[in-house]
């Protein structure tokens, strides 16, 4: 149940308002939803995700590089109209052009269509792409009528990847297109969602009973059958995913799991050693697998599983609100221009830093104290660090397929320790453990600050020049 809100009419505006003032560092509201905070030094196609609120990380938690430029924000499960639609388009137009990439629900593309027709007639450039991966909500011979759910991250993704490497509007579509050609998708729900102010969810199950193929907004699924243990789940969902393997895919698979709000990732984790194995078994190479929430369903609870169509660009990830995984691909410079009706970023908090604030000069040497970054990232290089903290109670189950075997090898983002030197380095990490402190010549040339240097888990940095502590 949806506990904490004001007036219930107005949760999703002030969940919108929320995150873009938590935010503020990186995006910025505007008229419909809400944009990347700075703009593109150079022209380049706006990938803008819609859809209704209540999906968390989508639909505004997927803005930033390598995702989405915008993202257009309707009431809960309520398409955004066509004004909002617009509004935001023309915040998020460089002079590239945008697409418009959503699920394949009625009002979503009546309201979508009505604003490229507006754009269009006003001389940008506008594309639309339907995501439509749920196998559970129509037959293959009419995929174009199934529904689009987690498969949504998998298409944006591939989008959002293809513009920030510089492509050009009809190649971003295309690659769209072809990533929703290539995805499959399957949820099941264990219990329903409950919207703010509500006294019973939008729809029940029995005790101990599951929703096979249900839908994000409560939408009828194929059948309530009773609860397996995991294990029956995950081969349950695995084999009706690779009874739909399209045509010409290739043997590299993207897989999600994704909890659809109230389904924890212990649990998602425990799905994950059924599933993973079931894959490999036939055949799959899996490429950087996500586990925890993407598109969720409120308080639903359940789990959906899709993949990425093609595992082309599936790799590039960018700095964004909901993850911080750091990412070896530069973002692109963009122009300081841009006016900000939210908090300016120097206003804002700045809650992620590359290393800690050098001490003052003249003063007494900076007590010695815990630094909260991860023992398998160096100080003196991470850009940002986190995990996905899903909430649970429905998922999903999902996978894309490659177009073929010659794409190249999955690569990890960035690699765990660089090599700034000593020059660049302003704080000396040491490592607290039964050894003592360990050298480590890959990171910042003067100590160790990898994980197996660190048997006690902890760290502690202490400015150059400091005695080490008692």
């Amino acid at each position: 149940m949806t506990r904490i809100f004001n007036d219930p009419a107005d949760f999703a505006e002030e969940a919108l308002a929320g995150f873009c003032d938590l935010h503020a560092d990186l995006v910025r509201q505007v008229p419909g939803g809400a944009v990347r905070r700075l703009r593109p030094a150079n022209p380049k196609v706006a990938v803008l995700a819609g859809g209704g609120s209540g999906h968390y990380p989508a639909f505004a938690g997927l803005i930033g590089a390598g995702l989405a430029e915008g993202a257009v924000i309707g009431n809960i499960f309520t398409s955004p109209s066509a004004r909002q639609a617009y509004s935001v388009a023309k915040a998020a137009d460089s002079g590239a052009g945008v697409v418009f990439a959503y699920g394949n629900y009625a009002g979503d593309v009546m309201n979508f269509g009505m604003a490229s027709e507006r754009l269009g007639a006003e001389g940008l450039a506008v594309e639309n792409v339907l995501v439509t991966d749920d196998i559970a909500s129509a037959p293959p011979s009419e995929t174009d009528k199934r529904r689009g759910i987690a498969g949504d991250f998998t298409v944006f993704k591939v989008m959002g990847a293809a513009a920030e490497a510089g492509a050009g509007l009809a190649d971003v579509v295309r690659l769209g297109r072809k990533a929703n050609s290539l995805t499959r998708t399957i949820g099941s729900a264990f219990s329903g969602c409950t919207f703010p102010g509500a006294d019973a969810p939008l729809f029940t199950l029995k005790d101990k009973e599951m929703g096979l193929g249900l839908g994000i907004h409560g939408e009828p699924g194929l059948s309530d059958t009773a609860l397996p243990p995991a294990k029956g789940l995950g081969r349950e969902l695995v084999s009706r995913l690779l009874a739909e393997t399209p045509p010409g895919a290739g043997h590299r698979i993207a897989v999600i799991l994704n909890g659809l709000g109230s389904t924890k990732h212990e649990e998602l984790f425990v799905l994950w050693l059924t599933v993973a194995p079931l894959l490999r078994a036939a055949g799959y190479t899996l490429v950087m697998p996500e586990v925890g929430e993407l598109v969720t369903s409120l308080d639903m609870a359940g789990v959906s599983s899709p993949s990425p169509g093609s595992t082309t660009n599936w790799n590039h990830c960018g700095r964004r609100p909901r993850k911080r995984r750091p990412s070896g691909a530069a973002t692109p410079p963009r122009s300081p221009q841009t006016p900000t009706p939210n908090p300016s970023p120097a206003a804002a908090p700045q809650r992620f830093r590359s290393r800690p604030p050098k001490a003052p000069a003249n003063t007494q040497p900076a007590p010695w104290r815990p630094w909260k970054q991860p023992a398998t990232h160096c100080t003196a290089q991470s850009r940002g660090w986190g995990t996905w903290t899903p909430l649970p109670v429905t998922a999903t189950m999902g996978a894309a397929w490659s177009a073929g075997s010659t794409l190249p090898p999955p690569r990890h983002p960035t690699p765990l320790h660089r090599a700034p030197g000593p020059a660049r380095c302003s704080w000396q990490p040491v490592m607290r453990g039964p050894t003592g402190p360990a050298e480590h010549p890959a990171c910042c040339g003067v100590r160790a600050c990898g994980p197996s240097a660190n048997p006690s888990g902890t760290i502690r940095h202490r400015a150059r020049g400091n005695s080490p502590p008692p």
